[in-house]
């Protein structure tokens, strides 16, 4: 029967994770659930399962450095609500990742490749590069273009007009389809640009990723809800209607 370790400093991800697999996989067995990464360390060290679904970001110890620190014969899924992560494991082809929220679907394909594996007794994949790099690109000393300034200025249509407008100036973000709408004080503008490609451009301690369709300027939020049913809402200077957090990144107004 295969083993598995979930590490998530989010309960409620955790367990979204556990109902997930548990319908796809029944046969899979998690020995062991940790909060930060030290306790997933200890865990694998002790139990040796055979999969560990790491969250990159975590207390303690990133998911980076439980996976470089693992001895045991364990496969690696990384779980992480950050694109850039998520787009280094795909290239490099060392493991899996799911970037939060999780879907069923894309869930499924993972639950594929572990079968596969496991069944083939396949050997583990040399993960030091992978690892390298994605420690990297966690503490910023990534190479000198992913350390570039980030986007003071940027260009957006409304009909047949483009706009010059200061990025400082701009309330949220928001993807829609190949695009992503500019919203600002003064209404809707356009770019011709996917938000997961804009997003490396922003300034991260300015634009925090609230939803995988939204990126706020945090300099404009006044104040967050949160409902009797643990939805958290933000709302927007200058702007009418609150804005949806997503359940991955609830944690970033915890103290608001």
């Amino acid at each position: 029967m295969p083993t598995a370790l979930l590490a998530d400093d989010e309960a409620l991800l955790r367990e979204d994770l556990r109902d997930k697999l548990a319908a796809l996989w029944p046969e899979l067995t998690i020995v062991a659930e940790a909060a930060n990464g030290l306790e997933a360390e200890s865990m694998i060290e002790a139990r040796q399962p055979d999969i560990a679904f790491l969250d990159i970001k975590m207390p303690g110890q990133t998911g980076i450095e439980v996976a470089q620190a693992i001895k045991a014969n364990t496969r690696i899924v990384f779980v992480t609500a950050y694109d850039q992560y998520a787009v280094q494991a795909f290239e490099n082809e060392a493991t899996d990742y799911l970037l939060k929220p999780i879907t069923r679907d894309r869930l499924a394909q993972t639950v594929a490749r572990l079968k596969a594996a496991l069944s083939q007794s396949a050997p583990l994949p040399d993960m030091s590069q992978l690892l390298t790099l994605l420690s990297r690109a966690a503490s910023g000393n990534g190479p000198t273009e992913a350390r570039k300034a980030p986007m003071r200025w940027i260009r957006a249509s409304r009909g047949d007009v483009t706009y010059q407008i200061a990025v400082d100036e701009v309330l949220f973000f928001q993807s829609d389809d190949k695009y992503t709408i500019v919203n600002t004080a003064n209404g809707e503008h356009v770019i011709r640009m996917p938000l997961s490609e804009l997003l490396e451009s922003l300034d991260g301690e300015q634009f925090w990723q609230v939803h995988r369709s939204t990126v706020v300027n945090v300099r404009f939020i006044t104040s967050s809800k949160r409902d009797g049913d643990g939805h958290v809402s933000l709302n927007i200077k200058g702007y009418a209607k609150p804005l949806q957090v997503s359940r991955a990144y609830q944690h970033l107004f915890k103290q608001m």
